[in-house]
């Protein structure tokens, strides 16, 4: 507690003084530019991630960056992406998952969650589509494979979840809306993106061609760091593996977190 009142401090006597317009202006009304949907976890600051001002962000945390569908529940995240979106006018949305996530771990082990904590093993339901993939599809995968796909599938099942709502749908189709998702990397700070054009996630604003660049597919972390086994591996169109357009295909899913090449 006794850090807390000294960054309070630290904060009122240095921060303030020197940002007088800008909280003049937030005492007027805020005008976040993105509603960022990340994980409860303390590693996971957005902010800090992003390097934001004040005001940026308008923020939904909660254990596994979920989202329940719209109607699932009563809980504060639907009205959160209501107000955001209708109130706000926010048009940009990103749902950031990180590696060692412990609300994906839970999902590894739910039978002991269960007894252990109720109230988490219900919460998990809302992302249950991502447990019965994974386990279905790559249940022979060593536990660290499955805990790194796992993050990464939750990332996209939160994405369908977000569309079921209304606002979300509508501004979708429009095309005044745009959803990210984002996985942050905790050992290294590192954060790739999700690109549906190369349907795998990459560095931010990277555009590869997963056919051909096997540089880049090797920096993003591919299974062999020789970009000729690369790009012999990628000459051929790889069809999508998971459900719906816009998924991992197995190749992909195979070597996500494999270690990025520096």
């Amino acid at each position: 507690m006794e850090k807390l009142l000294r960054g309070l401090r630290e904060f009122q006597e240095h921060y303030i003084p020197s940002h007088q317009e800008l909280m003049q202006e937030l005492a007027k009304g805020q005008h976040p530019r993105v509603l960022f949907i990340g994980c409860s976890d303390s590693r996971v600051d957005p902010t800090i991630i992003t390097q934001s001002e004040i005001g940026d962000l308008f923020i939904i945390r909660n254990a596994g960056n979920i989202i329940p569908p719209y109607e699932a529940t009563n809980g504060g995240e639907g009205a959160t992406i209501e107000y955001a979106l209708e109130a706000l006018d926010i048009k940009q949305v990103i749902i950031c998952g990180h590696t060692q996530c412990g609300a994906m771990k839970g999902l590894l082990q739910l039978g002991e969650l269960e007894e252990k904590m109720p109230l988490v093993y219900d919460w998990l339901s809302y992302t249950a589509a991502t447990r019965k993939l994974v386990f279905d599809h790559y249940g022979d995968r060593s536990k660290k494979e499955k805990l790194d796909l796992l993050v990464a599938q939750n990332v996209l099942t939160q994405i369908d979840n977000l569309r079921t709502y209304p606002s979300i749908h509508s501004k979708l189709h429009t095309g005044e809306l745009s959803i990210h998702g984002w996985i942050y990397h905790i050992e290294n700070g590192q954060l790739l993106a999700y690109d549906e054009e190369a349907n795998d996630f990459l560095p931010p604003h990277s555009k590869i061609n997963a056919y051909t660049d096997s540089a880049k597919v090797v920096k993003a972390g591919g299974l062999s760091k020789d970009p000729e086994e690369v790009k012999a591996a990628f000459s051929e169109p790889v069809q999508p593996y998971w459900p719906g357009a816009n998924r991992l295909s197995p190749e992909q899913a195979a070597r996500l977190y494999r270690g990025a090449v520096v």
